[in-house]
């Protein structure tokens, strides 16, 4: 009874697990989306409440986004390395899942 009962157990965890991945990833580029248009394209007036924000997004996604500056190319006046910064954060979702579900 112990193994046949701990199997739907591992696969419900499995499944929590990549959720969570998932989850944790998905608000990670919204928080680095958020961060992009804030600190490049859209100036807010100044309140504190504006300043708070924006402290805390540089200091949750500088410095992910510093791995790969300087080492992509710009395109001009263009950043591309927010857009390959989010692409290989997706990519590594991807494979955290199937990782997950192979070993779970």
């Amino acid at each position: 009874m112990g193994v046949e009962a701990s199997i739907p157990v591992l696969a419900d965890a499995a499944t929590s697990l990549q959720s969570f991945v998932s989850v944790f990833v998905g608000i990670y580029v919204l928080l680095i989306i958020v961060h992009i248009l804030l600190s490049s394209w859209i100036q807010l007036p100044y309140s504190r409440t504006a300043e708070g924000v924006q402290e805390f997004l540089d200091e949750i996604c500088r410095p992910y986004l510093r791995l790969f500056q300087g080492r992509i190319p710009t395109l001009g006046p263009l950043d591309l390395s927010p857009m390959v910064a989010i692409v290989v954060l997706i990519v590594a979702m991807v494979v955290v899942n199937r990782l997950i579900g192979v070993l779970l």
